[in-house]
């Protein structure tokens, strides 16, 4: 049994992905990023940057104790290599593999978090900095455009890659742009939003909650978007 520390988020939703693509048993545990459970010690103990998600594998490969691990992209692999899927064993096919998910890590996700920020959440319109996040994306959906022009998948087969980035095109009307100018892009994006199992992923955590944007109070505003130093040292 794993547990999985979740809230509906991009990044939630890669781990709920892959684990129903391979069907391990999860149990999903609650984390309010809204209301500071991921401030909680309990929950620093296995994400000491607190942030979620964040998993604890109760049997892990050569039993012993339960291993925890945070950060999506370090779960994806972990959990690719645990269950021997999504993740080819290959030199060559490893490294495609990895880079596109550092990409989605490095690029697609925070890139896609700062557009979502300024253009629906910043207290104040800046339009240098909508302008600015708003292009970067544009520019990132036009590179995955473009590697898939000649492809099904971002690393040739469907595998974490490919899980890491599609649950940030999921709101590309929020990130500002349309999904009819990138067919490549389109055409992949249906293809995996088809699958079964990305489906059951997707719909993980409904029930906690239903509109971030309408949910999400000034308190919980100034909880996300305000920490410092001081917040992680629990002042």
């Amino acid at each position: 049994m794993i547990d999985l520390h979740f809230w509906p988020t991009p990044n939630g939703r890669k781990v709920t992905i892959l684990l129903e693509e391979v069907g391990l048993p999860y149990r999903v545990v609650p984390v309010n990023i809204g209301r500071g459970d991921q401030f909680k010690p309990e929950f620093l103990a296995i994400s000491p940057n607190n942030r979620m998600p964040a998993i604890v594998d109760h049997d892990p490969e050569g039993g012993g104790a339960p291993i925890s691990v945070f950060e999506s992209g370090a779960i994806l692999v972990y959990l690719a290599e645990k269950t021997g899927r999504f993740l080819p064993k290959d030199a060559r096919g490893r490294a495609e593999t990895l880079q596109w998910l550092f990409w989605q890590m490095g690029g697609l996700g925070p890139m896609a978090g700062q557009a979502h920020h300024f253009r629906m959440y910043a207290p104040e319109k800046i339009e240098y900095a909508i302008d600015r996040y708003t292009r970067e994306v544009n520019r990132l959906y036009g590179v995955m455009d473009k590697r898939l022009s000649d492809r099904d998948y971002l690393a040739g087969d469907y595998s974490i890659a490919d899980m890491a980035a599609w649950p940030w095109v999921v709101p590309w009307k929020a990130q500002g742009q349309n999904l009819d100018d990138f067919p490549h892009l389109k055409r992949w994006f249906d293809a995996i939003e088809a699958r079964p199992a990305v489906n059951r992923g997707r719909d993980v955590g409904r029930e906690l909650v239903q509109n971030p944007s309408q949910t999400m109070d000034d308190e919980a505003k100034k909880l996300l978007f305000g920490q410092s130093a001081a917040t992680v040292r629990g002042r």
